[in-house]
């Protein structure tokens, strides 16, 4: 399996990509906390002076030079705004181009897999990984420059405690040390197991939400809105429990950090010695800030656990896709099933009781579930050994179930064919459904929005919908699953009629699925479908009986 279609591929290549913003980003750490460091310990050394020479009387105070320490505090001041300005700048920018990007790779890393692993996550589930565990995901960007700044608040912490004393900043990176070790344990301990439950209980808030959101007309039909409305407090409670016990995780790592301060501090000044008082207090104050550099690591650390969750959630969907497989060479691109042979203009009808498998077979051909070796052959060619983006891109189908976006009729449309953009192919698929005329009704005609999942058409609205959306795509073979289910007679009959014109202009092999007799007409064959699969020619039977 190839890295590069893992996460964890993903993630280095989009690191790469965003290679300079990071590294800005981790120089403006790094300038902040070393001007950080610098500017309070050279102010508390630089106010200390000045009492000091103040006390020492007019000639002493006279003769003290206040205008380059104070030149420099200004330096410093001016360097750590802008410092953060650039690390915050960059660091975001970074992690949202590479969010932006990871999300449409994710989405085709999913859809170019097995069909059974995509098919194996809920809406709602794929919803959160792809949107809440992406978005986890920036603080691995984000948090890149924590290391920097560290490092640059222990450089230069200890270089200027030095100056006190040697062993002053001896001391003062050994308490680093152990402050930064006890963040890393509390994590781990703390942190790192709140963050995963965060994500996985997010995770099941999604996938309860939206299975309860699909179900939402039978709830209230059958008065159980308290129950839906009970489930989701369930699972909404334990995603805030999670949330509870990661800021408290927080609370500790403060905790720890602030005794950390303390005891830096204090052994310090400690270990001054007989140092003047203004070098104790730059001593003392950059104690203070070398520890606080740490914040950035502890931060980090806080949303590891998350991030951690999330990149084996998203790992989990990716198969890495399938290889490209063996491409068909028959021009014709005839299609055998259980044995039966057809090319297109072909029109094939299948027929059968209601759970024979119909729609499943279609779906299996169609590289929407799984297909076994000799099941079916396109183009000469095994369908099995074909990848099933490669398969797809063979038919073009108006599914038993239609599935519409929240947008726009044009939106909706354009789905199955991004290039058509121009007016006249879309009302012209739209003519062939036999909805022009509705949509031209509404004032805002190709840009009148539908509502989640067309909620502002009928249900032959939207199955006429989405067969317009099939009509758009240029695919060798057509396949209509109860394309006139929920239709009257009359809509059928031109809905018929428009289709018939179009095979016979495109030339496109047609399947078709329905129980009803209109439809059928239009097949030159009818094969029935058994139980398992299985195909058998309907005998002395023709298509419209």
């Amino acid at each position: 399996m190839n890295s590069l279609h893992r996460i964890t591929g993903l993630l280095a290549v989009q690191t790469d990509a965003q290679r300079d913003r990071l590294r800005l980003a981790a120089f403006g750490g790094a300038v902040v906390a070393a001007s950080a460091v610098c500017l309070l310990g050279l102010s508390g050394w630089f106010i200390t002076s000045a009492a000091f020479a103040g006390l020492a009387g007019a000639a002493a105070a006279q003769s003290f030079n206040y205008m380059m320490p104070s030149a420099i505090i200004r330096l410093l001041a001016i360097l750590r705004t802008g410092g953060r300005y650039v690390e915050r700048v960059c660091g975001h920018e970074a992690a949202l181009k590479a969010v932006a990007r990871l999300r449409p790779l994710l989405f085709s890393n999913i859809a170019a897999g097995p069909p059974a692993q995509a098919l194996a996550l809920s809406s709602g589930d794929l919803s959160g990984r792809l949107v809440q565990d992406v978005d986890a995901l920036q603080t691995l960007f984000v948090r890149r420059s924590a290391l920097w700044s560290l490092a640059a608040g222990a450089v230069s912490s200890g270089l200027l405690a030095t100056i006190a004393s040697p062993m002053a900043g001896a001391v003062l990176l050994a308490v680093m040390a152990l402050t930064c070790a006890g963040c890393l344990a509390i994590s781990r301990r703390l942190a790192a197991p709140a963050g995963r439950e965060i994500r996985t209980a997010m995770g099941a808030l999604k996938d309860r939400l939206a299975a309860l959101e699909a179900a939402a007309p039978e709830l209230r039909a059958y008065g159980l809105d308290s129950w839906a409305v009970r489930e989701v407090q369930d699972a909404a409670a334990r995603h805030d429990r999670a949330r509870i016990s990661l800021s408290r995780a927080g609370g500790w790592l403060s905790v720890w950090q602030a005794a950390g301060t303390a005891a830096a501090v204090g052994l310090v000044i400690l270990a001054t010695g007989g140092a003047s008082l203004p070098l104790t207090a730059l001593a003392a104050l950059v104690a203070v800030m070398g520890i606080d550099s740490a914040a950035g690591l502890a931060a980090a650390m806080q949303q590891n656990g998350a991030a951690c969750e999330a990149v084996g959630r998203l790992d989990a969907v990716l198969s890495g896709g399938q290889p490209s497989g063996v491409t068909p060479t028959d021009p014709s691109l005839a299609l055998s099933i259980m044995g039966e042979l057809a090319r297109p203009p072909a029109r094939i009808g299948l027929v059968g009781p209601s759970g024979s498998g119909k729609t499943t077979l279609v779906e299996r051909l169609t590289g929407l579930r799984e297909i076994e070796a000799g099941e079916a052959r396109i183009g000469g060619i095994d369908a099995s050994s074909i990848a099933c983006r490669d398969r797809r891109a063979l038919f073009s189908v108006s599914a038993q179930e239609v599935r519409l976006l929240d947008g726009t009729v044009r939106e909706n449309l354009a789905l199955a064919n991004p290039a058509a953009h121009d007016d006249a192919t879309l009302w012209a698929a739209l003519e062939d459904a036999s909805l022009a005329a509705r949509i031209r009704s509404s004032p805002e005609g190709l840009d009148a929005r539908i509502g989640p999942n067309g909620e502002r058409l009928s249900g032959g609205e939207r199955r006429r919908l989405g067969l317009a959306r099939a009509l758009l795509r240029d695919a060798p073979w057509l396949v209509l699953d109860e394309p006139t289910e929920g239709l009257d007679a009359a809509t059928e009959a031109q809905v018929m009629v428009n289709l018939q014109r179009r095979l016979e202009r495109t030339g496109q092999g047609l399947i078709l699925i329905s129980h009803r007799g209109a439809p059928r007409a239009l097949c030159e064959t009818l094969f029935r479908v058994e139980d398992g699969g299985r195909l058998a020619p309907v005998p002395g039977q023709t298509a419209a009986a």
